[in-house]
């Protein structure tokens, strides 16, 4: 028998995933409230750029392993691959309203045996206090009718498709039958070890992969800051340093790049203001970089007296 499989959000990270599948044999529907994005797919024309998934596409579609619309259908798997934004609270919490419209959108859709991940990144405890409590409202018993699986995506965008198939994986089952439910979906594909966890260390898993390289970016930064205040070469200061074999600075910049970098910290920082200072300051210290290198900037300028600039631009 044929698996069939939803994707709830054809963005960067549900499209891949989604011709990921049907590349593998899995019959996808994938599923965008965004009829331009819809219609795009339909006509063979993938509507985000990533290096080699148009070719892919093209491949699925040959096979006729996708098909794209506006309204979800039954299945045996739906995956949840919706954006998470920051609430516009003191901490900015996450915003999971898109991940319960998903969710509601499916549930008509829903059968016994079906298999529920959510890819989304989502705060700590969104799983527990928020997506099980909702399916078991539906009339469903997690573990037993109903597999429940946070499985986090953590690819990089323009390597999308080699890291999903080669980079690990982490399985957050809310109950052991679902850590295997999780497993034989992704081993549809995926080479990298399944992590075997429950829902709530998947969700700060992920989360603390970003945390970690905020705040080290974070430390890279005020040293930058105090080197600039006492007149020391902070680039020569980090290379001397990392001569260590236990130490490796990274290098300041304007803060951090990518989208999540700057988002999933306050994820954490909001479930528990009292006890992440640390993650707090990291967040402070990267969001004032942008400034401090105006700032720095300016002052430099004022020693040009009318000589031309020349601004080079590299996009690595």
């Amino acid at each position: 028998m044929s698996v069939k499989l939803t994707t709830i959000g054809l963005g960067y990270i549900g499209l891949p995933t989604s011709i990921m599948f049907a590349k593998h044999g899995v019959e996808v529907l994938g599923v965008d409230i965004n009829p331009q994005a819809v219609a795009s797919l339909n006509q063979g024309q993938i509507h985000i750029e990533e290096p080699g998934l148009q070719e892919a596409y093209e491949a699925v579609l040959e096979k006729g392993n996708f098909k794209a619309s506006q309204t979800p259908e039954e299945a045996d798997v739906f995956i949840i691959a919706v954006p998470t934004p920051n609430n516009d609270d003191t901490y900015e919490s996450c915003d999971i309203s898109i991940v319960m419209r998903a969710l509601e959108s499916i549930v008509p859709y829903l059968k016994s045996g079906n298999t529920v991940i959510v890819e989304s990144t989502i705060a700590p405890r969104t799983i527990d206090d928020h997506v099980k409590p909702f399916l078991e409202q539906q009339g469903y018993t997690i573990g037993e009718d109903l597999y429940l699986v946070h499985c986090p995506e953590r690819v990089l965008p323009g390597k999308i498709l080699e890291e999903l198939v080669h980079n690990n994986r982490i399985i957050g089952g809310v109950t052991p039958a679902c850590v295997e439910a999780g497993k034989n979906v992704y081993r549809t594909f995926v080479q990298g070890e399944m992590i075997e966890t429950n829902a709530r260390t998947a969700e700060m898993s992920k989360l603390m992969e970003n945390t970690y390289r905020d705040l080290n970016i974070a430390l890279a930064n005020e040293l930058a800051k105090i080197s600039n205040h006492l007149n020391i070469n902070v680039l020569d200061v980090i290379e001397m340093a990392n001569k260590h074999p236990r130490v490796n600075i990274h290098w300041p910049g304007p803060g951090v790049g990518g989208h999540c970098l700057a988002v999933d910290p306050y994820f954490i920082i909001a479930k528990d203001p009292e006890h992440s200072p640390l993650i707090q300051t990291g967040r402070k210290i990267n969001r004032s970089m942008p400034q401090f290198v105006v700032d720095h900037v300016k002052k430099i300028l004022q020693t040009v007296n009318g000589q031309k600039v020349t601004v080079f631009w590299f996009n690595v």
